[in-house]
C-alpha cells in the first residue's frame, strides 16, 4: 500500500473522524465503525486532507481534467482544499466549482459556487464518502443542466465497500455501472482494516482481534467486497 494511504488512515484515526464502537447508520444497519468527515475542522486538517485527495487523485485519474466539483454542503470545502493542494504540489490550476442548495436570483446569480461551467470542461467529482450513491443522482442532472461536460469519475475519502441499494456490489460500483465513470477512493475500508489490525495509534492498539472479528462479521452480512 502507497505510503501516502498508510498516513492518510492514521490521519483519520487522528482527527477523530474515523471512529470504532457502536453506531447506528442512517440505512438502520448496525456498524462498528462511523466515519464523519464534518471533524475536519482546522486548517492544518484541510490543508492535510487537500493533499491526501490531491495524491489519491494524479494516481488515479491523473491532473487532465478542468474542473473539481464539490457537492453541497461537504464537498464545497473539500473541492477548494482540493485545488490549493494540487496547484501547490504540482502546479497544475484546476477550477474548483460547487452547487448552492437554493439557486440565487441576484449578485452572484445562478445554481453554481465558484467557476462557471462550459462546454468542453472535463469534471472530476469530490465527496466525502459514498454511502447510497442519492447524492450523485442529484449531482449529474445539476452538472448536465450548466453545460456540455464531461464527468471523469467521482473521488472520495473512504470507500465502506458495502452492499449499494440494488444489492448487486457497492454503491461506488453501482455510480459506475449507472452513469459510466469511475468512482474511486482515497482508501478503502479493507485497507483501513489491514493497516489498523493490531497497530498503536496515539497509544492505543486502533483495532485488537475481538473488533477485527466485529469488522468481519458486519463484512459478511453487509460487505461488498
Amino acid at each position: 500500500m502507497e505510503a501516502y494511504k498508510e498516513a492518510f488512515i492514521e490521519f483519520m484515526v487522528e482527527s477523530d473522524v474515523l471512529k470504532f464502537g457502536d453506531f447506528t447508520l442512517k440505512s438502520g444497519r448496525k456498524s462498528p465503525f462511523f466515519m464523519n468527515a464534518g471533524a475536519y475542522v482546522t486548517g492544518e486538517q484541510l490543508m492535510k486532507l487537500g493533499e491526501f485527495y490531491a495524491q489519491a487523485i494524479r494516481g488515479t485519474f491523473g491532473l487532465d481534467f478542468d474542473v473539481l466539483f464539490g457537492p453541497a454542503y461537504k464537498g464545497i470545502p473539500l473541492a477548494a482544499a482540493t485545488v490549493i493542494a494540487i496547484s501547490r504540489l504540482y502546479g497544475r490550476q484546476i477550477r474548483y466549482c460547487s452547487n448552492r442548495k437554493e439557486e440565487k436570483d441576484h449578485g452572484d446569480a445562478g445554481i453554481l459556487l465558484g467557476s462557471s461551467l462550459k462546454d468542453g470542461d472535463r469534471v472530476l467529482i469530490i465527496e466525502d464518502v459514498t454511502t447510497s450513491g442519492k447524492s450523485i443522482d442529484e449531482t449529474v442532472p445539476i452538472l448536465k443542466a450548466q453545460a456540455d461536460v464531461t464527468i471523469v469519475g467521482l473521488i472520495v475519502s473512504l470507500n465502506r465497500q458495502e452492499m449499494g441499494a440494488s444489492g448487486n456490489g457497492s454503491a461506488q460500483d453501482e455510480i459506475t455501472r449507472k452513469y459510466g465513470f469511475p468512482a474511486s477512493a482515497i482508501v478503502t475500508m479493507e485497507e483501513v482494516t489491514g493497516y489498523l489490525y493490531g497497530r498503536s495509534v496515539r497509544g492505543k492498539v486502533v483495532i485488537d482481534d475481538a473488533l477485527r472479528q466485529r469488522l468481519d462479521d458486519y463484512y459478511a452480512q453487509y460487505g461488498a467486497r
